[in-house]
């Protein structure tokens, strides 16, 4: 660190008081080699004008591309009136809602929010506290064992490989045996699963669309894992796909976890995430987070407040289930509005995002690029480009992103990318696509 305090400093009153010599005492924890010894090499002070000549400079060199990418992030239309009303200063100033009294504006909409993931996932009941879907799966799958007492927890290699390093990070942190199963045809192994379910299994995991693109059979999966005693436990990463397929708890799904980015906010360098996570009935008091309730006030009048709180801070800790609390409120304030100006569209939306997809995958294939696998899918599908890396290049250099490269996480499919379209990638966008890749491919 470097920084010495002169014996007039207020500073150095400040340490004198606390009992040590120099600022670098309070960093002694960070192992010496580890430590800077050097000067930050940073700029002199800018004025503001020159600051924003500086930042719109680093702006310009952005190349906004169309984009062919999803993999767990989805760039959707924003409606104008989503930033209009999230950006009123109540809601983006408003902070956790302890005091209903004077909160009843932020747990009215994530009310809202909780009422829209039932209404679509088919699920009793949902929170509004998780950070994103990869510890929305890790809350999920902890809830499971703490409910049926059981130490393993299956899941398929379709599912998203950075939720698959998530869930395996908090399963050995918490005791858990998470086992990995294989795919068949692009979605999990039914006759893989059935010979690793046992009377240890807690829950069996499966993402639908899974992270190749393809629909699995939530139901076969789920009668499974209720056959051995078992929860059944589904990922979704594009909520849009809730608005053409069928329900998961009419699936047999127990607990419905996962991303809800792409209702109403931006796909940013890495953020923001919307976690969700409902589940049955029977799983409420074992749910982390809150659940905000409906009532009425003392006068008879609608009123909102944090019916259930479980986590340390608020009941006896072994009552406890998890430490989480954020309520990710403004993101999920976005996502209510999002949903509420789409309404029934929502349907009608996610048919147009299948049928450009199906669109650019029959162009794709027109041209030589065959998908791999021959499944039902949503708006994601796997195709195989010979060089894939090489052409991945060209084609970001011709203004395209072009999708996920496979092989960075399949080492089988090293010449595979997931293409995804939505409703920002239009026809002639999609025409155009096409051909860039039968170019770059020469």
């Amino acid at each position: 660190m470097n920084y010495t305090c002169s014996p007039d400093d207020d500073c150095s009153v400040m340490l004198g008081s606390i009992g040590v010599r120099d600022v670098d005492d309070l960093f002694a924890d960070i192992p010496d080699a580890l430590r800077l010894r050097e000067k930050l090499d940073l700029p002199s002070a800018l004025s503001e004008i020159e600051i924003m000549r500086l930042i719109e400079d680093l702006a310009a060199k952005n190349r906004p591309g169309r984009c062919f990418a999803g993999a767990g992030a989805y760039v959707h239309y924003m409606p104008a009136v989503v930033d209009a009303l999230a950006s009123r200063s109540e809601f983006y100033t408003a902070y956790t809602p302890y005091q209903a009294e004077v909160s009843q504006g932020t747990l009215t909409a994530i009310f809202e929010f909780q009422t829209f993931v039932c209404k679509l996932t088919g699920m009793d009941v949902a929170n509004a506290s998780m950070y994103d879907g990869a510890t929305a799966l890790a809350e999920a799958v902890l809830m499971s064992a703490h409910v049926s007492g059981k130490k393993s927890v299956l899941a398929g290699d379709a599912l998203h490989p950075h939720y698959r390093a998530v869930l395996e990070t908090y399963c050995r942190a918490n005791g858990l045996e998470l086992r990995i199963l294989p795919s068949a045809e692009g979605v999990m192994d039914t006759s893989a699963l059935a010979g690793a379910l046992d009377t240890a299994t807690a829950a069996v995991v499966t993402q639908n669309p899974n992270f190749f693109g393809c629909l699995e059979d939530v139901a076969v999966i789920s009668g499974a894992a209720h056959a051995a005693k078992a929860h059944s436990i589904m990922v979704v990463t594009e909520p849009h796909s809730l608005g053409l397929l069928a329900a998961p708890g009419k699936l047999g799904v127990d607990i419905l976890c996962g991303e809800a980015q792409s209702f109403g906010n931006p796909v940013g360098y890495g953020g923001p995430a919307l976690g969700i996570l409902a589940a049955k009935g029977e799983f409420m008091r074992r749910m982390p987070g809150r659940l905000v309730g409906k009532t009425v006030d003392a006068d008879g009048k609608e009123a909102y407040a944090l019916t259930l709180q479980t986590r340390e801070q608020h009941i006896r800790r072994e009552k406890a289930t998890s430490n989480i609390c954020t309520n990710q409120g403004l993101c999920a304030l976005r996502a209510v509005i999002y949903l509420s100006a789409l309404g029934n569209a929502i349907r009608p939306l996610a048919e147009l995002n299948h049928r450009l997809a199906a669109r650019c995958k029959t162009l794709l294939a027109s041209k030589g690029f065959l998908p791999i696998f021959d499944r039902p899918y949503f708006n994601e599908f796997a195709v195989r480009i010979k060089k894939a890396p090489v052409v991945m290049k060209r084609l970001e250099e011709e203004g395209f992103v072009p999708g996920v490269h496979l092989g960075d996480y399949y080492g089988e499919y090293a010449d595979c990318i997931l293409v995804c379209c939505t409703e920002m990638t239009s026809p002639a966008e999609i025409d155009a696509f096409a051909e860039a890749v039968a170019r770059c491919s020469r």
